[in-house]
């Protein structure tokens, strides 16, 4: 693609980005971890696998994926029929690139007797090479639907996998990946802010290491967190996650504050490289000219879909049977 000057850019991005929206019949969907403009103008914000599924339910003939390459190609495996585009192809995750799908074969290989649970932060060839396919927030559920003398392999974040074994009860073998965001956060930091805020509550990501989980009032998914500060009664709260999800966290909550927790030495903030990648700019030249596509074949993806569904489905029917007890 030949890039644009910023001269030829349009003045008024947002309005531009609209009239695009309207003319191409597309829905814009931002992660909560997009900068504050993106989640703004977006359709749908949320976690990555939420926003492919509404927007499937869309009659959008094109998804704009403002989020990471792996959230981008989920989309295109529950909509096949729409053309799926994200504004920077570079916007990858370093969950992803932890593990390949040669990788995976040898793993499973090395355990034949395993089933593969595999972390939605993948590719989707290596979700092709898996059994389930999970979220985090979905992962307990998954894992505890599974009989319990089948030994699993779960990749491939291993923080996360740490904190679902003692959740679930369920010894695994774990793959040794990690987020490059979550990972670098610490104990000496969780502490030292408790101390600065007193009686501030800590909500993080179970991708964050062990000793930061420990310390925390709520472990749990994008949302979760966003739920659990917002609907707490606590005033301060301690985010463990990136950094822009504060964003939603004040729409929803003005008067409450949020601080978060530095992923660096000597910076407080935590922000993903990769979505940082995706801007307004890039935003409009992806809904403009249609690109960079998304694009996956058949096989791959039916192959994809399959242990994506094993999940949904165990998902629909644990939160129907919690309906039934709660009645």
């Amino acid at each position: 693609m030949t890039p644009i000057p910023p001269s030829a850019m349009p003045r008024d991005l947002a309005a531009a980005i609209g009239e695009l929206r309207r003319e191409k019949n597309a829905v814009i969907l931002a992660h909560y971890y997009q900068d504050a403009e993106i989640q703004d103008i977006a359709d749908f914000v949320g976690d990555s696998l939420d926003l492919s599924r509404k927007a499937a339910a869309t009659d959008a003939g094109m998804i704009v994926f403002c989020g990471v390459r792996f959230m981008a190609e989920v989309a295109k495996i529950l909509s096949p029929d729409k053309k799926v585009v994200l504004p920077d192809m570079e916007a990858g995750c370093s969950l992803e690139e932890s593990i390949s799908a040669d990788d995976l074969r040898k793993f499973k290989a090395e355990h034949p007797d395993h089933v593969v649970v595999t972390y939605i932060n993948s590719s989707i060839e290596v979700k092709a090479l898996s059994d389930y396919v999970v979220t985090s927030s979905s992962a307990i559920d998954t894992i505890n639907a599974i009989p319990a003398d089948q030994p699993i392999l779960f990749v491939p974040d291993r923080h996360l996998g740490a904190w679902l074994e003692k959740v679930t009860g369920r010894k695994m073998t774990l793959w040794p990946g990690s987020c490059i965001v979550h990972d670098k956060f610490s104990a000496k930091e969780v502490k030292e802010l408790k101390a600065q805020y007193p009686g501030a509550k800590v909500a993080v990501h179970p991708e964050s290491p062990d000793s930061v989980l420990a310390l925390a009032d709520h472990v749990g998914s994008t949302s979760s967190i966003i739920d659990y500060a917002v609907n707490t009664d606590a005033t301060h709260f301690i985010i463990g996650t990136e950094t822009n999800i504060i964003h939603q966290m004040q729409k929803a909550a003005p008067q409450k504050h949020f601080i978060p927790m530095s992923s660096q030495e000597g910076c407080k903030c935590a922000m993903c490289p990769f979505m940082a990648l995706n801007t307004m700019e890039k935003l409009y030249l992806a809904l403009k000219n249609e690109t960079p596509e998304i694009t996956v074949a058949d096989d791959l993806r039916e192959r994809a879909l399959t242990p994506l569904r094993r999940m949904l489905d165990i998902s629909a029917a644990a939160a129907k049977a919690r309906e039934k007890n709660a009645a």
